[in-house]
């Protein structure tokens, strides 16, 4: 998919819900065996505990990949209201597994779906999500004649100025979303009278924070 909503950094949170203490570990994953690799992770980690519930949303080859456990809880309690909580959010590529170590007292189906629910919650207010964009790293050589109308084109269209060489001629390395990198091609070599040369750099993921480009190689 060329743009999704996940995780900037992973996150552990924990709530106490009558004396049973649920640990939520909310973790970014770039395909279906990095999930599962990091499930058993987890586990190894809370092995002492009554439960390890899992929901995870992942896209490979364009499609989103989804799965839940309830891992002993009763059916439709834990893994399936966590997983509801990221289709919400339309998050993906990201994992949760929340560690319930039982207290004694028993909560209920209503109490458990609401105890679940509350541990991923509160990862995600702890979380900085972010907005992944599919991009395109074109290298753009002009002269200083054609710099002010490329200049011009990547401002109104927000499009990060990733790096700017001045010698004899401009190199630009201009960050471009893969889906307007035709619109914004035809724009530079309309605008330059064909005089600036075009290269497809590299492909790469990018995000926006706190006005800063952040890229990722996945």
């Amino acid at each position: 998919m060329e743009n999704f909503i996940t995780i900037k950094e992973n996150v552990i949170a924990e709530i106490t819900e009558k004396k049973s203490k649920f640990i939520a570990n909310l973790i970014k994953v770039e395909n279906k065996q990095d999930a599962e690799e990091k499930i058993n992770k987890i586990k190894k980690t809370y092995h002492d505990a009554r439960h390890n519930c899992v929901a995870y949303r992942i896209i490979e080859e364009n499609k989103i990949i989804e799965k839940s456990s309830d891992d002993g809880e009763p059916s439709g309690t834990a893994g399936g209201p966590m997983l509801n909580i990221l289709q919400k959010n339309n998050l993906c590529n990201i994992l949760v597994i929340v560690t319930r170590y039982f207290g004694g007292v028993l909560l209920g189906t209503g109490g458990l779906v609401r105890a679940y629910s509350k541990a991923v919650q509160e990862g995600l207010a702890a979380s900085k999500v972010i907005l992944k964009q599919k991009g395109i790293a074109l290298k753009i050589t002009t002269d200083y004649t054609g710099l002010g109308k490329i200049q011009y084109i990547a401002g109104e269209r927000n499009i990060p100025v990733l790096d700017s060489e001045y010698t004899d001629k401009v190199v630009m390395k201009l960050l471009v979303p893969v889906q307007d990198v035709g619109s914004v091609q035809k724009a530079i070599t309309e605008g330059t009278n064909g005089r600036a040369g075009i290269e497809k750099d590299q492909e790469l993921y990018y995000a926006v924070i706190d006005g800063k480009v952040i890229t990722f190689d996945h």
